[in-house]
């Protein structure tokens, strides 16, 4: 099986293909897989396209992705074009144990991921999948909130001053959890091979980054011009943000909620702190289970848009004491504060769909005085407050949808992955052209229109078609591009 990677402080101990929680399971997620594979027609059209010619014959692509079974369908895709995988997810929470199982057993990519990960384990996983059997790196990165790119980037600006200062990162230097992570694997990276990072950096061609969150982080790298590689805004992508942001949201949400909680959400008033796509999804779903639903906004567009649709449109604290549901989509930080849930009506229900996990004041919440944790099922907490009433807490702040349940459905992340699929093989195609440079693009728009194209006839839908006349009328081709690059749908 080959060489042995140990993590004495975590008390892991990994073979170099994988590490999951239970191999016992490959079938089950394989079933799930063939189930899944019907409603991708996005990846499976992939696939029979690009399958037969390998174009990315031997690349090695590390991917930080939720490991659930619609992203096994995505790595199975890749490998079926001839890439060298290798995964971890980017949620402690978020992966589907019977997924992992069964691409490993497979053996179309080694995974390094398992439901309820500690922030030690989770980091742990990242770095074994950023490394190769050789101790190389990749040359491509799938990424989703930038964990991957993060942790590349960190890695270069810690040698920088080492080389300076013979100084190594010290994770006592820093008061947040995650990042002391981060700290202890680049003192432990550093100190055996100082120029580590920068031979990861320098191998990479690109990245094709899914959410919100990391797409933020990459266009302020190359604002500051740090980005050391070729990045791809999947996320911008209308067949992505306008689908998956919003019609997955308003699938997911409420599955979120009714499995941890089992509350009737009709009648309740819920609160949607944040009204971009997600959170236009979200608060389409709960009006529809027939919550009053309140909005909270800071645009002032996105807040017009809101009552327009009917929503009340408030700050957090004119309703904080009086509605029921409270859920964060922001991709922000410190939207719903401790000291607020102490105000909050007992049995409130917090919880989070936007990226990361600080737009809950999770910190703050272990700290308040008084304060007792009452764990009910995994990822389903109560936090007692000294007067004896308490708010109920999902997937610890991180993603509900995924935490407590099982995320996205099949056919829309289709649509997100075969974006991702499109993106990886535009960077890795271009690898020798001077096409793409250390910047953040854009799928172009004829790519946007094919991945639509490619899921409407699993839907039974015909496209009406221009004549002649039409399209010299409009000056629109036939076959598209439909509308112009700044369309916003």
């Amino acid at each position: 099986r080959g060489k042995v990677f140990t993590c004495k402080s975590l008390g892991i101990l990994a073979m170099t293909d994988y590490k999951v929680k239970d191999m016992s399971l490959a079938e089950f997620g394989r079933k799930e897989l063939d189930i899944a594979e019907i409603e991708m027609p996005g990846l499976m059209s992939a696939r029979k396209e690009y399958g037969p010619s390998k174009p990315l014959k031997g690349v090695k692509i590390v991917g930080s992705l939720h490991m659930t079974i619609q992203t096994a369908v995505l790595i199975e895709t890749l490998h079926e074009l001839g890439a060298d995988l290798r995964w971890c997810s980017c949620n402690i929470f978020s992966t589907q144990d019977h997924a992992a199982a069964a691409v490993v057993a497979k053996k179309t990519s080694a995974v390094f991921a398992w439901k309820g990960e500690t922030l030690e384990e989770y980091w742990w996983c990242t770095l074994q999948a950023l490394t190769w059997p050789d101790g190389s790196g990749p040359q491509m990165i799938v990424d989703d909130g930038g964990d991957v790119t993060l942790l590349i980037h960190e890695g270069v600006k810690r040698e920088k001053e080492f080389a300076a200062t013979k100084k190594l990162p010290d994770p006592a230097e820093t008061d947040n959890e995650e990042f002391k992570c981060i700290l202890s694997i680049l003192r432990d990276t550093i100190s055996k091979d100082p120029t580590r990072w920068h031979k990861v950096a320098e191998s990479i061609t690109g990245v094709s980054e899914e959410t919100t969150t990391g797409v933020h982080r990459l266009y302020e790298m190359e604002k500051s011009g740090s980005l050391l590689f070729t990045a791809i805004n999947v996320n911008d992508s209308c067949t992505k943000s306008k689908f998956d942001n919003l019609y997955g949201c308003k699938h997911s949400l409420p599955d979120g909620i009714m499995r941890a909680t089992d509350v009737m959400l009709a009648g309740k008033t819920a609160v949607i702190c944040g009204y971009g796509d997600v959170g236009k999804g979200c608060a389409a779903s709960m009006k529809a289970a027939g919550a009053r639903t309140i909005v909270t906004e800071i645009d002032p567009i996105c807040a017009l848009q809101a009552c327009m649709e009917g929503f009340q449109v408030a700050t957090l604290e004119d309703v904080v004491s009086t509605a029921d549901i409270f859920i964060t989509t922001t991709g922000n930080k410190s939207i719903i504060m401790a000291e607020q849930m102490s105000r909050m009506k007992n049995n409130a229900i917090v919880g989070n769909i936007g990226h990361f996990d600080n737009e809950i004041d999770m910190a703050g919440l272990a700290k308040f005085p008084g304060i007792v944790r009452q764990n009910i099922k995994p990822q389903v907490d109560r936090f007692l407050f000294a007067d004896g009433h308490g708010v109920i807490i999902l997937a610890e702040g991180r993603l509900l949808n995924l935490g407590c349940a099982t995320g996205h459905p099949s056919f829309v992340m289709s649509c997100s992955f075969t974006n991702q699929v499109l993106a990886q093989l535009e960077i890795w195609a271009n690898k020798d052209t001077k096409k793409f440079d250390k910047k953040v693009y854009i799928l172009p728009k004829k790519l946007d229109e094919k991945v639509a194209a490619l899921h409407l006839g699993h839907l039974g839908a015909r496209l009406t078609r221009l004549t002649d006349e039409q399209s010299q009328y409009l000056g629109i081709p036939h076959d598209g591009p439909y509308k112009p690059e700044n369309y916003r749908y």
